[in-house]
């Protein structure tokens, strides 16, 4: 029986067979039942089918997304766009999409921190382990469990985020839920605190209904936006995204959205939070999604060389975005903190070896001292001078 389990590019993956072809519809359908049940044990707060087909729409509307620019620096989306924009050309092989949502619902409001200047704001989902890993382990156990349930040459492939994989549409083809205003997937039984896995499978499973939308004229999530990252519902443009900005953008931020950024320096949930679907909300139930980061001081994260954050972040998604990065995002949100007892702990970082760091502290610097940054030229290295 084929298992294959991507992260990545599907199209090095061993073709499966072509499970589901002697089962009856009703063999299928208990088959389904049992998988539900299956998924539930393993701690997946909801699950839903549809086929690879079921979201044509959304090629247009990836198209759409990626020539107005709105992706920013993530040209990794523009690549393999046949896959990303069409999930049957993923894997031809495939007949169903299992699609699996894990809740992380946050104990409290996640922007009671914004009102702590000398802390740090970091996104819900980023305070306990890694979910990729968490999530995938999840998701091979389901598979396995399937394979061994299902027809004789059954194949599957399981996909965690990071693949082309268009896990929204899909989600809603499937009907765990809906792509809301803020283009997040949330849903009347879960709220939007979740993650989404996929299962591909040769298996011919019955498919579930589609969701539809139950916004309304709610514009919670748009209103609340700091940077007005939405042009308009259902729309992001990603280059103005504070998760966006701190995760994915490189180099220095455009100053007209630094101050924007407040204290947050990875990601950023006000969007989710604002949804008022949340109070369907079911509490996490993975212990590793407890909160193992919380709001640390800047001025600790300030003092990280790159073996101190490496260790500082093990096994957080935060690690992936570098040391560099990460700096850069404490000393905007020192800049914004509005403590002069916070000058001290930039100027170090005036000559840092990356540019968009010695760029940040400068920033951080002259917006404490409430000068222009060119008063405050002379504490930096001529070589690093503009």
């Amino acid at each position: 029986m084929p298992i294959s389990i991507s992260d990545g590019d599907p199209g090095g993956l061993s073709p499966p067979g072509s499970g589901g072809d002697r089962w009856t519809a009703e063999q299928l359908a208990g088959l389904k039942d049992r998988l539900r049940q299956r998924a539930q044990e393993e701690g997946f707060a909801g699950m839903g089918i549809c086929a690879p087909d079921a979201v044509p729409e959304a090629a247009g509307r990836l198209a759409a997304f990626l020539a107005e620019g709105h992706h920013g620096q993530m040209g990794w989306m523009a690549e393999r766009v046949e896959w990303r924009g069409n999930p049957a050309a993923l894997w031809p092989e495939a007949r169903s999409v299992i699609m699996l949502a894990e809740v992380y619902t946050p104990q409290d409001d996640p922007r009671a921190v914004l009102a702590m200047p000398d802390r740090a704001a970091i996104s819900v989902y980023a305070q306990g382990k890694d979910y990729h890993d968490l999530v995938k382990r999840r998701l091979k156990r389901l598979g396995r469990w399937l394979l061994d349930q299902g027809p004789a040459e059954a194949g599957i492939k399981v996909f965690v985020d990071t693949a082309p994989v268009m896990e929204k549409p899909l989600a809603q083809a499937a009907g765990l839920g809906w792509q809301g205003k803020h283009t997040n997937l949330l849903s009347r039984d879960l709220g939007n605190w979740f993650f989404l896995g996929a299962i591909f499978t040769t298996i011919d499973l019955p498919n579930d209904t589609a969701e539809t939308s139950h916004c309304g004229t709610c514009r919670a999530c748009l209103d609340i936006c700091p940077t007005q990252a939405f042009p308009a519902p259902y729309r992001l443009d990603a280059r103005r995204c504070i998760s966006y900005l701190t995760i994915e953008h490189k180099g220095p931020v455009d100053p007209d959205l630094r101050a924007m950024l407040g204290n947050r320096i990875y990601g950023c949930d006000d969007c989710l939070a604002a949804c008022p679907w949340n109070k369907f909300a079911v509490a996490a139930q993975e212990i590793g999604y407890q909160p193992r980061v919380g709001a640390p001081e800047l001025a600790e994260l300030a003092g990280l060389d790159d073996t101190g954050f490496r260790a500082r972040f093990a096994g957080s998604p935060i690690k992936r975005i570098g040391r560099d990065r990460f700096l850069r995002n404490v000393l905007y949100a020192i800049g914004n903190s509005g403590l002069p007892s916070l000058i001290d702990v930039a100027r170090p970082h005036l000559s840092d070896p990356d540019p968009a760091v010695a760029d940040a502290a400068l920033w951080a610097i002259s917006r404490l001292h409430g000068l222009g940054s060119g008063e405050i030229r002379d504490t930096v290295p001529p070589d690093r001078r503009e």
